[in-house]
Parts: C-alpha cells; sequence; structure tokens
C-alpha cells in the first residue's frame, strides 16, 4: 500500500509539472505575444496579455471567417468577410445595385407636367383637353427643362413635384427647332433638386441608360436600355432637322417627353423627346435630345427668354448632288463682307421699235458652291445649318467653296440671328 500511495504521489507531481510545463502552441503565443497573431488582429473586446504576465490568455469572440481546425496563430488564406445581416442590397447583383442608385439619386430630379389648352372642334365652341409629360429641374430657382411639343399652345401649365404638391408654371422661352422649353415655377428652394448635367459628346453605342418619366400619367417611372446609336437625324415640328440625336432602345411611351436620359452615374445625357410609333406607344426605338444642345440652348432661354442663333448672311441656296451653290446673299451681311459669291444678276438695255427696256437674267456661273463647313463635308441645307450653329455669334466659321473650279477657304465672322 505504501508503495501505491508513493506511485500516487509522484503522479500528481508529474502532472502538475507537465501542467505548467505544456500549453497548446496557440495558447503559448497567446500569452507571450504583444502585437497579436500573425495575419489575424485582435477583434473588438478581446486583448493580448503582455509578455512577462502570467501565462494566462484572455478570452475573445470567436472571427467570422476562421476555418474550423485551422490553428488560430496561422495567417488566413482569404481575409474574414464580414456580413450585415440587415444590409437590403446584400443579395443584389451589381447591376441591380446601380439601378437602385440611379433612381434613388435621380428621382426627385423630375417633373410631371400637365397642361390644359382649347382645341376648336366646331364654329364657335373650343373644347379643352389635357395634356401630360415629364420636365428636369434645373436650379433652386425653379427653372424647368422640357419639351416644347409638351406644353405648346397651352393655356394652363402645371408641374409636380417628387412631394405630390403642384406648382402653376409660366413658359421662360422655347426653341421651337430644337423642341426644347424652359419653364419656372415659385417653390421651396428645399424642394428643387437640381439635376446634374452630363457630357454627351462622349457617349459610346452600347452604354447603359436610364430614363425616369411619368408615363401615361405614372410618375416618376423608371426604365433602362443601351444607347442604340448616336448622331441621328429627326424632323422637327418647324421643319427643320434635330442633329446628334441620341437613340435608345428603352421603353417610352407618351408621357416620357421631356423627362431626363441619364448615365449610370445619374448624370443628364440627354432630353427624351420622341419614338418611332405608328400607334404612340413604345417600340424598342426611342431618341433623345443630346446634353450638349441642350445647355446651349437652356442658357439662352433662361437669359432672353429665346435663342439667337448664328447667322452667315446667306439667304438662299440651291441644292446639288456636289454642295449648296449660293443664291441670294444679305447686302452688308457677313457673307457679303467675306467677299463670297451669290448668282449674278445681269441687265441689259434693249429697244423694240421706239421703245427701250431693261432686261434682266441670272448669271449662275458666278455663283460658289459651298461645300464644307470648318473642313467637314456639307451637301444638304441640313448639314450646313448644324454645323453653323455649333458656333456661336461672333465667331469665325471657315467656309470652304468652289469658285471657277478652284477650292477656296473662306473665313466669315458670323453675326447674330433669329
Amino acid at each position: 500500500m505504501y508503495r501505491h500511495w508513493i506511485v500516487a504521489v509522484v503522479a500528481m507531481l508529474f502532472g502538475a509539472a507537465a501542467a505548467t510545463a505544456w500549453q497548446h502552441p496557440a495558447l503559448r503565443s497567446l500569452a507571450t505575444a504583444q502585437e497579436g497573431i500573425p495575419g489575424l488582429p485582435p477583434p473588438p473586446g478581446g486583448r493580448f496579455a503582455p509578455a512577462g504576465q502570467p501565462r494566462v490568455p484572455t478570452l475573445t469572440p470567436p472571427v467570422l471567417g476562421q476555418p474550423s481546425g485551422q490553428p488560430l496563430n496561422q495567417p488566413l488564406g482569404n481575409p474574414p468577410r464580414v456580413i450585415v445581416a440587415d444590409d437590403p442590397l446584400a443579395d443584389l447583383t451589381p447591376e441591380e445595385r446601380v439601378n437602385i442608385a440611379v433612381y434613388e439619386k435621380c428621382n426627385r430630379n423630375v417633373v410631371h407636367i400637365t397642361t390644359k389648352s382649347a382645341r376648336a372642334e366646331l364654329i364657335f365652341l373650343e373644347v379643352p383637353t389635357e395634356g401630360t409629360g415629364s420636365g428636369s429641374i434645373l436650379d433652386k430657382q425653379g427653372h424647368i427643362l422640357t419639351n416644347n411639343h409638351v406644353i405648346e399652345g397651352a393655356t394652363e401649365i402645371k408641374v409636380t413635384l417628387y412631394d405630390g404638391e403642384t406648382y402653376p408654371a409660366k413658359l421662360i422661352g422655347s426653341d421651337v427647332p430644337n423642341d426644347i422649353a424652359v419653364l419656372k415655377i415659385t417653390a421651396p428652394p428645399d424642394s428643387l433638386i437640381p439635376v446634374d448635367f452630363g457630357d454627351s459628346s462622349k457617349l459610346k453605342v452600347g452604354q447603359l441608360i436610364f430614363a425616369i418619366g411619368n408615363p401615361f400619367g405614372l410618375e416618376r417611372t423608371m426604365t433602362t436600355g443601351i444607347i442604340s446609336s448616336l448622331n441621328r437625324s429627326l424632323p422637327s415640328k418647324s421643319g427643320r432637322t434635330m442633329k446628334s440625336i441620341i437613340q435608345i432602345d428603352a421603353a417610352l411611351n407618351r408621357g416620357n417627353s421631356g423627362g431626363p436620359l441619364l448615365d449610370s452615374r445619374g448624370r443628364l445625357i440627354g432630353m427624351n423627346t420622341a419614338i418611332a410609333s405608328s400607334t404612340g406607344e413604345n417600340t424598342g426605338v426611342g431618341f433623345a435630345i443630346p446634353a450638349d444642345t441642350l445647355g446651349r440652348v437652356v442658357t439662352q432661354l433662361i437669359t432672353s427668354g429665346k435663342v439667337t442663333r448664328p447667322d452667315t448672311g446667306i439667304t438662299r441656296v440651291y441644292q446639288t448632288d456636289k454642295g449648296l451653290v449660293i443664291a441670294t446673299l444679305a447686302t452688308g451681311g457677313p457673307a457679303e463682307r467675306a467677299g463670297l459669291r451669290g448668282f449674278r444678276i445681269v441687265r441689259e438695255q434693249k429697244r423694240r421699235g421706239p421703245f427701250t427696256y431693261e432686261e434682266r437674267s441670272i448669271d449662275r456661273t458666278s455663283a460658289d458652291m459651298i461645300v464644307a463647313v470648318d473642313g467637314e463635308k456639307v451637301v444638304t441645307a441640313d448639314e450646313f445649318l448644324g454645323l453653323i450653329e455649333r458656333h456661336l455669334p461672333g465667331e469665325q466659321a471657315i467656309l470652304t467653296v468652289v469658285r471657277s473650279d478652284r477650292r477656296i477657304d473662306v473665313p466669315i465672322i458670323l453675326s447674330a440671328g433669329e
């Protein structure tokens, strides 16, 4: 029995010594490392015991992402991924996140425009009609951008903001050839959230676009698509052709006119203006006026209520398959001062019996034929006007003309016209 007691005592002493001398490698690391575990920062609320203190580790909460069975003193293969349980976007795709971000940023920029007008139905009888469209807030002063055709002929215009408040609007100015109009409302500045303008000159076919508007009166509806083509031409009600039009495949319907076309950063890159449809409903072919045109026109409308266009002083041309033959020039106008030539009137005195009379004829051979503006080829009057209108009054344009079978460049200083 004495021998058994000695063995038991020895075993107890050996066990205590072993417990003191041996620890799990992770515990040794925790007890001695002052800077923490390599590759693994201490979690919130946890701390490591400084060297020299008792070799008992401070307990720490578990770390998300730590593989089971991997020693705590080994660097993680992948950094921990923190999951926020209440994040409503956690399960959404990147594309969905962009859609949501654009809408949340821009839907308050968009207004709902309603109009009333009188249409003559019978003699001495006018029937009131109502219209609807969209618009974008331009500034804190209450200026609203929309299409001219949305408000044309209206006797009453009202604008409804994102908060449901409706205000009467007045027309500040319109540019009929470009189908652009600016309205103004009086509303608290805090309720006016202006849209951010983008650069339409940098657009690419295939780029994602977003349209927000009020189709069929359904306020602030967003639709998405891509840019299908650039630099389209679109006839306007004035008979002029609008240039540099953006073609899109987003679903546009009646009521979308005047609303913003946006890029993936929520910047206005165009204004939705028309769809290719025989029924007035979406066919997947829509058109928007580019932001660069809007910016140039809107500034003038807000300042003066009208658009001042550059004028060449060329009053009539004849279109040929090679270029534009100048017929007549305004007396003292920019073209005449620059030395351009139109048709020449030939006057000849003739006698018939006792009578003398003057016979006039037109010499077309002396007229200049315009073949380019600023180095870009032109064949039609629309092409010519589109290139000229890139300039402001007072700026210089270079007209390339054919005169006596020679091409010459003629600089011309543009004046202000309507």
